[in-house]
Parts: structure tokens; sequence; C-alpha cells
């Protein structure tokens, strides 16, 4: 019984996150440049990565991540604001 329920709160657990996932697909989103994490990054982070988590260092000017459409410049690390073009 303890393995039927912990499946079923499982799939209930992955159903919910896919439709919240799925709403937010729907959400505008922009490029934001500079504020992904090592090995966050989506695809094509510019030279030196080939695709979606390629980025060799934290905060890499050249590095993006998808965030809610005009949100970018207002995101803080410790290289400045996030930008919506490459930077070095």
């Amino acid at each position: 019984m303890k393995t039927t329920c912990t499946a079923l709160a499982a799939t209930l657990a992955l159903s919910l996150c896919a439709a919240a996932h799925a709403a937010d697909d729907k959400k505008p989103t922009e490029k934001c440049f500079g504020v992904a994490r090592a090995g966050q990054n989506e695809c094509a982070a510019g030279p030196g990565t080939s695709c979606a988590g390629t980025a060799k260092k934290d905060f890499q000017g050249d590095a993006w991540i998808l965030v809610a459409k005009g949100t970018c410049t207002g995101i803080e690390t410790p290289n400045g604001h996030g930008s919506l073009t490459p930077r070095k």
C-alpha cells in the first residue's frame, strides 16, 4: 500500500509540475545574458560553448537563459545587471 501511495503521489507531483511548466511556456520571454550559472545556460552560449549547459563560469557574458519578458535588466549579479545583448 505504501508503494502505491508513493507512486500516486509522484505521479501527481509530476503532473502538477508539467501543468505549471506548460503555463509558463505561454508567457512572453526574452534572452538574458550574463545571469546564468555555470552549466545552466540555454542553447548556443557563444564561443567555447556548443549548447545548453556548456557555460564554463557563473555569469558568463555570452551565456543566456530565458526569463520573463521585461525582467532581464533588473536581475543583479556580481558582474552587474542582466543584459539583452551578449557582453564580454
